[in-house]
């Protein structure tokens, strides 16, 4: 989501925003919710049937779609309201006017804060939408016609410059976006459908979630982790969550905090994970949690996170997820309910059960000198999902995320700086040629002027430092440097590069990572 971001509202009150709504106190009735939009709301939006308001009644959105709607109030039309009844309202208009799970399958990394994603929308809708924010924030909400076309109109009206920005002056912005834009979203991303309507009848109970969790996780730069997370309630839709696990290394993950439930399955939660402030941002369905975990200050240094409620079968992860043909390792299934004897595909043998609980299994492995390499379905009884890459030789190796945004910051200022954080995946070639994925690989790593100008300015000496051994980018200062030509800044244009060894033999793969200046403008849906 490499896309300037043109949000009307102060990062600071989002952050404020962000941080009261994930710690909401027990939702109130509808009827408090109902006062609220009457006595706060009705000044400017004015009544419909069915209790409904103009505007508000004719949108559904994410929580975090509905807390920048309420700060947008505040910060353009001077809406008085407080902490408690933000929180309130949001909580109703999230349950009420939400968005069913598959509706916001694809563009999840929007909320989860995965912002150097790659989106891939058609060029129009690249071009008029994706533009200003990523596209999966119009993606992240449902209107009729009528609303898209106020939208548009919205958008002109607060950005009367629009039209002629840099990138919007090749083409009559306001005409297509009414005629052209307008009937696809409507069409695309409709205010009622079928998803959404079944949501209603079969949206879960919060106390569903009560329990212990199994999860799994991997962290860029660190590693594989798993472990067990507690979900206790502390009223409606809350919980207080508490969190032990390890690491692959066997450094420790663990600590405690609340979480609360919007729209049955929207889940937020603020913890403190070994004194770190953590929020978690997952998707509740099909019996599991998912999504991530990242810091509160630095959104960039996050955590992919699945987890199964004790009680049930299931498979989460393969740790490591790959073995090497010809060779002896021990891997571990992450899980619940797992009990038996697993299968790891043809000429692939366990030679020791090392390690045997409902939550965990581990065993030494050894793959067959003739084993196929690619990768293979790993079962256990019935229960499948999961797999394991056995290789026989690296092919090549690719460094995650392929394209990056890093960011100077501090240096006397109040804006943190943004590291960039990567992963060395190993791919192979199966038996059919066609590559395939191994896994995460240890490598070395360093950076290197992307271009001959980056070169001639000394990016590599100014824009920051890469830790040779676990891949983490941690920019420059911000302001002026006074040893660089012009007493410019740290910004820079790198190449990141990661070495894996196989056996003796190095092979190198290349990203692009851009040093830039600091991220003003961070509202909760990029």
């Amino acid at each position: 989501m490499k896309r300037k971001l043109r949000a009307g509202m102060t990062s600071g009150l989002l952050a404020m925003a962000a941080c009261v709504a994930l710690h909401s106190p027990p939702s109130m009735a509808a009827r408090d919710a109902q006062g609220i939009l009457k006595e706060t709301c009705q000044g400017c939006h004015t009544p419909e049937a069915d209790n409904g308001l103009s505007r508000i009644s004719h949108q559904r959105k994410t929580p975090e779609g509905w807390l920048m709607s309420i700060a947008r109030m505040q910060t353009m039309h001077n809406l008085q309201i407080s902490d408690e009844d933000r929180r309130t309202l949001g909580k109703y208009l999230a349950d009420t006017q939400g968005l069913a799970p598959s509706e916001t399958d694809g563009v999840r990394y929007a909320l989860e804060r995965r912002l150097n994603t790659v989106e891939h929308f058609d060029d129009q809708f690249s071009q008029m939408c994706g533009r200003c924010h990523s596209g999966a924030r119009v993606a992240l909400q449902r209107r009729p016609a009528e609303e898209w076309e106020r939208l548009v109109n919205f958008h002109l009206g607060q950005w009367p410059s629009l039209e002629y920005q840099a990138l919007a002056r090749d083409r009559d912005w306001f005409d297509i976006a009414r005629k052209d834009m307008v009937p696809l979203l409507a069409k695309k991303y409709p205010l009622e459908n079928k998803a959404w309507a079944n949501w209603l009848k079969a949206r879960p109970q919060a106390d569903a979630l009560v329990g212990e969790w199994s999860f799994s996780g991997q962290l860029p730069g660190k590693g594989e982790l798993s472990g067990t997370m507690s979900v206790s309630a502390d009223g409606s839709d809350q919980f207080k969550v508490a969190v032990k696990g390890q690491y692959a290394d066997g450094s420790p993950f663990n600590g405690d905090g609340s979480a609360i439930l919007y729209n049955g399955y929207e889940w937020r939660g603020n913890l403190k994970i070994d004194g770190v402030a953590m929020r978690q941002v997952f998707a509740a369905k099909d019996g599991e949690l998912q999504g991530r975990m990242f810091e509160t200050a630095h959104d960039e240094r996050g955590l992919d996170f699945i987890a199964a409620r004790q009680g049930s079968s299931r498979l989460l992860a393969v740790q490591p997820g790959y073995l090497k043909a010809g060779s002896e390792t021990e891997v571990s299934l992450i899980g619940s309910g797992l009990k038996g004897t697993p299968s790891f595909g043809p000429g692939v043998q366990i030679v020791e059960v090392l390690e045997q609980t409902p939550e965990r299994l581990r065993f030494k492995l050894k793959a067959a000198d003739s084993a196929k390499p690619g990768v293979r379905q790993v079962t256990l009884g019935a229960l499948k999902g999961v797999t394991l890459a056995v290789y026989q030789r690296i092919d090549q190796v690719k460094v995650v995320p392929e394209f990056s945004v890093a960011r100077i910051g501090e240096n006397g200022g109040s804006t943190p700086k943004v590291q960039g954080r990567f992963d060395a995946e190993a791919w192979g070639k199966g038996v059919d040629g066609k590559p395939y994925r191994i896994g995460v690989f240890p490598a070395q790593w360093k950076v290197e002027p992307f271009d001959d100008r980056a070169k001639e300015d000394e990016d590599v000496k100014f824009s920051g430092s890469m830790q040779a051994d676990t891949g983490v980018f941690t920019p420059g200062g911000a302001g002026p440097n006074p040893e660089r030509k012009m007493s410019t800044n740290n910004a820079g244009n790198l190449k990141v590069i990661a070495a894996v060894d196989d056996a003796g033999k190095s092979l190198t793969g290349e990203g692009h990572m851009i040093v830039t200046v600091q991220r003003w403008n961070n509202p909760p849906i990029p």
